[in-house]
């Protein structure tokens, strides 16, 4: 394996033959075969069912048979399906990948204001764990009304709310986040600048998403260290794939950057079971 930095400071890892990328044999050095993974964040996309166009962008189809064949070399202890821009308020897909997924998988959705209680706890029933707002692609902008939401889904089904964001944008949020029940942020916050403030949510027992090197401006093997120096329990692991609109998608060297960062029982954390833990999986151990 080679190891070099690209011009952003992120680490890159490169196979012997960067055109076999996954399938080259060298990776068998890095990862044991049966590692254990719980894939806290990652999208089926079913073209059975709705789909928006977001500025334009239309996803290619991922179902939840492809996701199952692309990480079929991994022990997987469960999952997080994530609603993306292109669901929208729709939940049958979700409803759907739950169903053929299985009761170690849970759902993460977006609802509109004027949801009801009644659909929220019915939702709660099928499967859905958690309330996302995607602030990074034209989401609501007022804070008021994802503080007052994410209160009413606590309480109601002690669900936490997950938000897709710049960290810049942290130091106007923060105040409002800081007291939350429970906030997850994505993709270790895209963005250096507002770390300090990502880290400041950690400190209270927040969640950070280890996913998505692809989208992030900076090494995330030193966020990694950070975040988990700050609180071990902070951490979760997730492919996000298929990596829709990534510069670079998933890739196995995201693990590896995890278990090079942290050591094995760090990093065992980090890859099942602070999330385990988090979205309450049952009977998972």
């Amino acid at each position: 394996m080679v190891h070099r930095r690209s011009d952003t400071g992120r680490v890159v890892i490169e196979p012997s033959n960067p055109l076999l990328a996954d399938r080259d044999p060298a990776w068998n050095v890095v990862l044991p075969q049966k590692i254990e993974l719980f894939d806290s964040h990652f999208h089926i996309i079913d073209t059975r069912y709705p789909l928006i166009r977001n500025n334009g962008y239309l996803p290619e189809e991922f179902t939840h048979q492809d996701y199952r064949k692309r990480l079929s070399t991994f022990d997987l202890a469960g999952g997080a399906i994530i609603s993306g821009s292109f669901h929208g308020f729709d939940q049958s897909h979700l409803l759907a990948a739950l169903k053929s997924l299985g009761p170690k998988y849970v759902g993460v959705t977006q609802l509109p204001n004027n949801i009801s209680d009644d659909k929220i706890i019915e939702l709660n029933s099928a499967g859905v764990r958690a309330l996302r707002f995607n602030l990074y692609r034209g989401g609501p902008k007022r804070i008021t009304h994802i503080v007052s939401m994410a209160k009413r889904v606590h309480e109601l089904a002690n669900w936490h709310v997950e938000l897709y964001l710049d960290s810049a944008h942290l130091e106007e949020l923060s105040s409002a986040l800081l007291p939350l029940p429970a906030v997850c942020i994505d993709h270790l916050g895209m963005k250096k600048e507002g770390f300090h403030h990502l880290l400041k949510l950690v400190e209270r027992g927040h969640k950070v998403k280890a996913t998505g090197f692809g989208r992030i401006d900076f090494d995330p093997s030193e966020a990694i260290k950070l975040l988990h120096q700050t609180n071990p329990d902070s951490l979760l692991f997730g492919t996000d794939l298929p990596s829709t609109r990534a510069s670079i998608p998933f890739q196995l060297s995201d693990i590896h950057i995890i278990l090079e960062s942290l050591g094995g029982e760090a990093a065992k954390k980090v890859l099942k079971e602070n999330a385990i833990e988090f979205y309450k999986i049952k009977s998972s151990f």
